[in-house]
């Protein structure tokens, strides 16, 4: 059988800030899609990390369809409404557009979306990911695909051990490369090196019949042309025999990297793994990852199970948090915070950056100034011959 899983997120408004949409919010969200699945959808989960809401969708109707993305769309829009009743933080922030154009890509929330042949055991994760930015999965991915140290999968697996393909997005030209296991390898490399521009968008099987991986690309501010919130990506990872083991998939996201997001959107923080349904925190915000499973038989899914839920997660979470607070300990300087180009929010900071350029002259100009002030520096006058007498006078007995 034929299926397409659709998983497209967007933040719509959190509780008292960026932390978690409230319970009414997400049931809004939820019956919306309910109400509307008949005829659509063979199935959906509707649930958040931090304060995106993620939906996960099972149809028939291929990727990109007009009609699913409509009804994400229409859903984000009904629950931003009550966000506004209820007075939730950044309502609606990630519905860039005034109205639907027949694809959601472009509008604001994020998307992913793989139509596959359906095994007869299929399974996969999506890993929704919150205040952080798409390239944020590109090391965990390096990991899965290239890094036998991480994963012995790459050498057991011989499909795994033929290569895949990945397709690598440059977000600033939307052009996308494709590159080959084994002999792109360093080209891959090169382009993973640089997380805020180049973007791993799909990984396919080596003969290019199997997607096994979709992830979402879309930069907010690209789209808006001013900062709105970080990206928070959304990716769909195929798991189990020609795929990387589930176990594997999920190991990749040991020892927390660093990432670009955080308070503000402009820190360098480590990708903490997080519950399902887990708030985002106020400890600067730390950027997040969840991972939900699902085993599939006709598009009917069963789960969520909670990849990130059991006990020996909790150290890496404390690893994560320990790697922030050394980060943040360095404040404002760089690598704390991104470099200028990266940098969210960044009105306030052109506004300094304006004031002190004015502030530039040539170090001659300044020396030079220095010296004629030094010399203009007026010397005490000499005293007059009346004064002289006066004084003079003065000692007379």
């Amino acid at each position: 059988m034929r299926v397409t899983i659709s998983a497209i997120k967007a933040d719509i408004g959190g509780i008292g800030g960026h932390t978690c949409p409230s319970g009414e919010l997400l049931e809004t969200v939820r019956n919306f899609v309910v109400k509307n699945a008949k005829g659509l959808l063979i199935d959906k989960y509707v649930g958040y990390t931090g304060d995106d809401i993620h939906l996960v969708m099972t149809h028939t109707r291929g990727a990109d369809d007009e009609r699913i993305h409509k009804l994400a769309w229409d859903a984000f829009m009904e629950g931003t409404k009550l966000a506004k009743d209820q007075g939730l933080y950044g309502a609606g922030q990630d519905l860039l557009k005034d109205s639907f154009s027949g694809n959601i890509k472009g509008m604001g929330p994020g998307v992913a979306e793989i139509e596959m042949e359906e095994r007869p055991s299929e399974v996969f994760c999506i890993f929704a990911a919150d205040k952080t930015e798409p390239g944020a999965f590109n090391l965990p991915l390096w990991r899965m695909f290239v890094d036998a140290g991480s994963n012995t999968g790459i050498l057991i697996n011989e499909r795994l051990a033929a290569g895949v393909i990945f397709r690598i997005m440059d977000v600033m030209s939307g052009k996308v490369a494709e590159l080959k296991l084994w002999e792109d390898k360093a080209e891959l490399e090169a382009a993973l090196m640089y997380p805020g521009r180049y973007v791993v968008h799909s990984v396919m099987s080596a003969d290019g019949d199997d997607q096994i991986v979709s992830a979402s690309t879309d930069r907010l501010h690209n789209i808006a042309g001013t900062y709105v919130g970080k990206d928070d990506p959304i990716a769909i990872v195929r798991t189990q025999k020609n795929f990387p083991a589930t176990e594997e998939a999920g190991s990749s996201f040991n020892e927390p990297h660093y990432v670009a997001g955080n308070t503000r959107g402009s820190h360098h923080m480590p990708l903490m793994p997080v519950k399902l349904n887990s708030a985002a925190s106020l400890n600067y915000s730390i950027p997040i990852v969840s991972c939900l499973l699902f085993s599939m038989r006709n598009g009917k899914l069963t789960g969520p199970h909670d990849g990130f839920g059991t006990a020996d997660w909790d150290l890496q979470r404390m690893r994560a948090a320990e790697r922030a607070m050394i980060m943040r300990n360095q404040g404002f300087i760089h690598p704390a915070t991104l470099v200028p180009d990266e940098l969210e929010y960044n009105k306030g900071y052109e506004a300094r950056m304006s004031m002190l350029q004015s502030k530039f002259k040539d170090l001659e100009e300044i020396m030079n100034g220095k010296s004629k002030a030094a010399t203009t520096t007026t010397k005490p006058a000499a005293a007059s011959t009346t004064t002289k007498q006066a004084k003079a006078g003065s000692r007379k007995v």
